[in-house]
């Protein structure tokens, strides 16, 4: 009876270190995609900071300066907003990262205490000690 409550008990651990690793993957991708937002956001602000360069700082320096510090300030508007979705990102990561560590920690000392326990019944010719 013992060893089919810890078979039990082993297979919760395997449900939730599958239901962990599903997680894991779901914010490895999500940080992807931030990663990727990342550039086209530095891909779009180099096109905006070309265009205005060739429209605007040789008729009208001023406009130019004033263009180029709203989309400064804009940039980095987007960029806070990614760094700290990202970093929400790295947190929920991390977390799950030790919830994994400690299941696999009880899984493995589960299984240890299984190998104990069917030694101890089928070890010595079914005599119990």
């Amino acid at each position: 009876m013992a060893i089919s409550n810890i078979q039990e008990t082993l297979l919760m651990y395997t449900k939730q270190k599958a239901l962990i690793n599903d997680k894991l993957s779901s914010i490895m991708f999500d940080m992807t995609s931030a990663t990727r937002k990342n550039a086209e956001a530095q891909a779009k602000y180099n096109e905006q900071l070309q265009y205005y360069y060739y429209e605007y700082y040789e008729e009208d320096p001023i406009q130019y300066t004033d263009l180029v510090e709203i989309l400064n300030q804009d940039h980095e508007l987007d960029l806070a907003n990614l760094e700290s979705w990202e970093s929400e990102l790295e947190l929920e990561k991390n977390n799950y990262e030790t919830k994994l560590n400690e299941i696999t920690a009880f899984e493995s000392s589960w299984t240890k205490l299984l190998q104990t326990n069917v030694k101890k019944d089928f070890a010595y010719g079914g005599q119990q000690q």
